[in-house]
């Protein structure tokens, strides 16, 4: 594989940054992902967690089903600031 191969998109981040974490001891999808924020990025890592799985299974020697998935944090998807931030109160709704 060529390590300037892309393998998160939304955040630039590259094979040889991945390879270079577990080179460095990161052992889980949520350790590269505070390590190199892959997974971080739009897709929320849909589009990258099973490839940088798959990397980490082929470096660690570890089954692919062992490797655990990254811990999921609300807002799943992006949420536009104006929906957060509304001040206006819905019918029946008891939150003033």
């Amino acid at each position: 594989m060529e390590e300037d191969l892309l393998i998160c998109r939304c955040e630039e981040v590259t094979l040889k940054e991945i390879l270079e974490a577990i080179k460095e001891g990161v052992r889980t999808v949520d350790e590269i992902k505070r390590r190199t924020r892959a997974g971080m990025g739009l897709c929320q890592g849909k589009t990258c967690f099973r490839l940088i799985a798959r990397i980490l299974a082929e470096q660690t020697g570890q089954p692919i089903e062992e490797v655990l998935p990254p811990t999921s944090r609300p807002p799943v998807r992006p949420v536009a600031l104006g929906i957060l931030a509304s001040t206006e109160e819905e019918e029946g709704s008891d939150v003033p």
